[in-house]
């Protein structure tokens, strides 16, 4: 009965610990993506994998050398990172819930507003030095540069990423005839200097956001499956 009472656990062990590759691979895929720029919300998602990676290996030791107290620590131990797990994902999408593009008549892309994020990610966002970074980020990923040979008529045409969206070009309802009180804020924050253009535009924060709420949207529905 203990050895099959072992194997089991052993077996259990490894099942948890192929689960935390996904997790891991998923956060670090997040870290590295060029065009989000931002990893404050995928690293407790990091951390969580890393953790069930290491006490999985524990526990795979433990069941497989009949060492008892590793695998009471194992039990102990999953238990916790199970509900943290959970309250990780659960803060994701509370978090970046709220948020989405609005559509632009007779165009194909969507432009983003800053207030329709949680306002935890706008207070995050809007910290100046924070912002730099993130800056910084966008520009050394050169988004930007795959639209700058577009004609007028593109833009009628084919599709935006969000950062390229907000950060790239004006919004669109600018109209720089008209008086500048009856002008969204961010016309006059538009620069034609390919290392200024809309980068400090609220369009560009918006932007970024948006591929925040999309990547931890794909990860939380993953944490959920496994």
């Amino acid at each position: 009965m203990s050895r099959v009472s072992n194997t089991l656990i052993g077996f259990l062990n490894l099942l948890t610990l192929l689960v935390s590759i996904p997790i891991i691979g998923g956060g670090l895929w997040m870290a590295k993506s060029t065009a989000t720029c931002e990893s404050f919300l995928q690293r407790p998602l990091m951390v969580v994998g890393f953790v069930i990676l290491l006490v999985s290996l524990a526990g795979f030791i433990g069941a497989c050398f009949h060492v008892v107290w590793a695998l009471w620590l194992y039990l102990a131990v999953m238990l916790f990172l199970i509900a943290a797990l959970l309250a990780v994902t659960v803060f994701g999408f509370v978090v970046v819930g709220p948020g989405g593009g609005v559509d632009v008549p007779g165009r194909v892309y969507k432009e983003y507003h800053l207030q329709s994020y949680s306002p935890w990610l706008r207070k995050r966002i809007e910290n100046p030095t924070y912002w730099m970074t993130v800056k910084s980020c966008i520009l050394g990923s050169k988004t930007c540069n795959k639209i700058v040979m577009w004609t007028p008529a593109d833009y009628w045409t084919r599709n935006l990423s969000p950062i390229q969206s907000g950060c790239c070009k004006p919004p669109t309802a600018c109209d720089y005839q008209a008086p500048m009180m009856t002008q969204d804020p961010d016309c006059y924050k538009w620069n034609n200097d390919p290392n200024l253009l809309c980068y400090d535009c609220d369009s560009c924060k918006a932007g970024v956001l948006e591929d925040v709420r999309r990547d931890w949207h794909r990860l939380s529905i993953l944490n959920i499956i496994m």
